[in-house]
């Protein structure tokens, strides 16, 4: 009998969920764990991944009130997670055709490119994107 082996691409609206307790917190809780315990699995992620999650860090300190030094440590154990990280520069043209092509945005559209280049699933938290890519996959859908 074999395992299925974790293998996605995940977006920034998924991955914050990691740090700041939104719905389907426990569902990303539970996903990160079947990363840390098959050494086979596999999360990509685009490079802005990184700034994305760092920008919403900021928003929860500047209006909520988040402690600065929360968030600071947040960033450390994004830093330490095993994600494998893309840079935007190798699908930026492509992500440019798929935007334009389904009304996305360009951030939106590098997740998506990567994932259609890993022939994988691109888990995500947004609706309207999950609706317009047929590779992605509502965070609410997914069985974890």
């Amino acid at each position: 009998m074999s395992e299925t082996i974790l293998r996605c691409v995940l977006d920034a609206s998924v991955g914050i969920k990691l740090f700041i307790e939104e719905e389907f917190s426990d569902k990303v809780q539970r996903l990160f764990s079947k990363l840390a315990e098959d050494p086979q699995a596999e999360i990509y992620v685009p490079d802005l991944f990184y700034v994305e999650c760092a920008n919403v860090l900021l928003k929860y300190t500047r209006r909520y009130q988040r402690p600065l030094t929360d968030a600071l440590k947040d960033i450390q154990d994004l830093n330490d997670l095993a994600l494998k990280s893309v840079s935007t520069s190798e699908l930026i043209e492509e992500a440019l055709a798929l935007a334009h092509e389904k009304k996305l945005s360009a951030y939106d559209a590098c997740y998506a490119v990567l994932a259609r280049r890993l022939a994988l699933p691109l888990i995500t938290d947004d609706r309207p994107l999950a609706s317009a890519i047929n590779w992605a996959l509502w965070i609410g859908d997914l069985e974890v």
